[in-house]
């Protein structure tokens, strides 16, 4: 019997394996890969690893630094706010830092001033109430018998009050044990309030630098567009406070007025409550400002509160249509609906800060949309501007009846002479 002879091709004199493999229809060893396990698996089980490690480790990091990025953030915005005034400062010759704390020092003071004024209002008011305490508890218990047919007394209610002491010892007993954990939350409070107003002292009187050193990590074509794009937050978020501003101080005055002609007690105060409160709560802020002075008549004169409800609703339509278009033409305008969006947006985020800090941002992206999103021309389609054309229609059959009328008119006088 003559032997197969079997010719090896070059291919095969250069992988041997492959030729072994190729030969006999499977792997030498029957492994899976052929001989063992590929040399580039563990590597990269070894750097999937790694990296899951690496997510997890930034995930954990992210979590105990999210407070210190919101305070960074919330510095960022009140810098913003308050470079406008610390740059004229500068212009007129007064170094960076020194205009800073002046411009601190007025923020505080003004700050100081409105809490002690509401706190004042507020220690009186309670005091008040306190005093009126038993009248009104003798009013209700009369009227609790006549509405509901009751034979209540003040004895009575003093019995089961003290029946049920045991259970106001243990809420007072609870509330004592938690003084502590409200000092704690009172003093973190404090510290991050220090933290955010020294970040915002050193991007307002370091602001120049700042941006110098921002740039200098960039390519000199990215350069102007991070420094345009930092003049329209610059801009927005001064404008939207200025703006603000100006309309609480309107508002302030206004309902000032509307208060002391009503006799009520602390008209100053609560002005400036209302001022304050329906600038920066947008939408609603109004009629939640309005509630406080509300209160207060209702403990003076009951129909002055209704005086006050009338007044705050006729001076807010005031306010949106006349006012503020005029005052925010030159500043910054953000439509209701977008403040009233953005500010349960922010809230949803970040909560209460992100409340605050919610329009700034708004007006900034909208500067954003406006500078570097490009817009056209829309051609007239009746159905995009729906009733226009109508309304257009009969415009100008009411200015072509004016015409006529003063045509015949003119006619009629000239007939006369």
């Amino acid at each position: 019997m003559g032997q197969t002879v079997r010719v090896t091709s070059s291919a095969e004199q250069k992988n041997p394996d492959r030729a072994e493999r190729d030969a006999d229809g499977a792997p030498a060893d029957g492994g899976l890969w052929g001989g063992g396990m590929p040399r580039w698996l563990p590597r990269a089980m070894v750097l999937f690893l790694v990296l899951v490690g690496l997510f997890q480790f930034a995930d954990w990091a992210f979590r105990q630094l999210i407070d210190l990025f919101v305070m960074l953030l919330v510095s960022f915005f009140l810098s913003l706010a308050l470079e406008p005034a610390v740059d004229r400062m500068a212009a007129r010759g007064v170094r960076r830092g020194v205009g800073t704390f002046v411009v601190f020092v007025a923020v505080g003071v003004s700050v100081v001033g409105f809490l002690a004024a509401l706190g004042t209002l507020l220690v009186d008011q309670v005091a008040k109430i306190a005093g009126d305490l038993p009248h009104l508890v003798d009013n209700l218990i009369v009227w609790i018998n006549q509405t509901f047919h009751q034979e209540l007394s003040l004895g009575e209610l003093q019995n089961r009050l003290l029946k049920d002491s045991g259970a106001i010892e243990s809420y007072v007993q609870q509330a004592a044990d938690n003084v502590w954990g409200v000092s704690s939350t009172l003093i973190g409070g404090l510290f991050q309030a220090f933290t955010v107003g020294l970040f915002t002292f050193y991007f307002t009187a370091e602001g120049p630098r700042v941006r110098r050193t921002v740039c200098s990590m960039l390519p000199p074509a990215k350069q102007a567009e991070v420094l345009r794009a930092w003049e329209i937050a610059l801009a927005k978020t001064g404008g939207y406070l200025y703006s603000r501003a100006v309309l609480a101080v309107v508002s302030a005055a206004g309902h000032w007025v509307m208060f002391a002609l009503l006799d009520l007690p602390y008209a100053a105060a609560m002005a400036v409550w209302v001022g304050v409160m329906s600038q920066f709560v947008p939408t609603i802020g109004t009629y939640l400002a309005g509630a406080l002075p509300m209160l207060v008549a209702l403990t003076v004169e009951p129909v002055d509160a209704l005086w006050v409800l009338v007044f705050v609703v006729v001076y807010q339509q005031v306010e949106n249509y006349l006012l503020q278009p005029r005052i925010t033409a030159r500043t910054v305008d953000v439509h209701p609906a977008v403040a009233f969006g953005s500010v349960i947006a922010g809230a949803a985020l970040l909560g209460a800060v992100g409340a605050l800090i919610a329009i700034p941002a708004a007006a900034t992206l909208q500067g954003f949309v406006g500078t570097y999103v490009r817009r056209y021309e829309v051609a007239t389609d009746p159905r995009i501007d729906r009733g226009e054309q109508r309304r257009a229609r009969r415009e100008l059959r009411r200015e072509a009846a004016r015409r006529l009328r003063r045509m015949v008119g003119g006619d009629g006088q000239r007939r006369g002479e």
